[in-house]
Parts: structure tokens; sequence; C-alpha cells
């Protein structure tokens, strides 16, 4: 079993930038892949970024060149940061990582973007 806890959401205003936090209960270095998802009002969930163990991210085309995946193996924590966000990027976000054949979600934190 793996948990996972997020933070670091919360009201930013177009421009604005946030930086979200996922801590895991186990070591994330033995995850096959650690990644953010997001689900926007009224739609499904999305793909935001995916960092495999080995190899580098991928990014959804919507936030490449603003956001950034990165980890801590240190901390067992992953982080997303957040820059440039505009209206569209309001949603709950998810941590998401892959272990042992399985996915494991956070229970999400809400991000919104709004003058």
């Amino acid at each position: 079993q793996v948990q996972l806890e997020e933070s670091g959401g919360g009201l930013v205003q177009p421009g604005g930038s946030l930086r979200l936090s996922c801590v895991s209960s186990r070591a994330i270095s033995n995850f096959r892949a650690v990644g953010w998802y997001r689900q926007p009002p009224g739609k499904e969930r999305e793909l935001v970024t995916v960092l495999p163990n080995v190899g580098g991210p991928n990014y959804a085309d919507s936030v490449k060149g603003r956001f950034t995946v990165s980890k801590d193996n240190a901390k067992n924590t992953i982080y997303l940061q957040m820059n440039s966000l505009k209206p569209e990027d309001t949603a709950v976000y998810y941590c998401n990582v892959q272990y042992l054949f399985r996915t494991y979600w956070g229970q999400g934190t809400q991000v919104t973007v709004s003058s």
C-alpha cells in the first residue's frame, strides 16, 4: 500500500505561481513512475505530467514550458512547480504513482486561478 498526501493548492491570480507537494508513505525511488493529473470543473481527469524512474518527464501540451515536475528521494516527496498560471489551469490536482503494477492516488488539492 502507498499513501499519498498533496498540499500547496490555493487561490492565485493569473500569471502567478504555486508549488504543489506530494508526500509518499513509501520510498519514491521504488516507484516505476510518478506524476500529476488534474480534473477541471465539469471535466474528466487529465494527465499533467509523468516522470518515469528512468528517463525524462513528459508534459501535456497545455502546460509545457510553465510546469515542472521534480522529486526529492530523501524526503519521499514529489513536486509540481506551476508558473504563469492561467484560469484554465483551475482544477483539483492529484498526485499519482505506479508501484508494483498498481496505481495509487492522493486525495487531491484544489488550485483556483482567478482575479
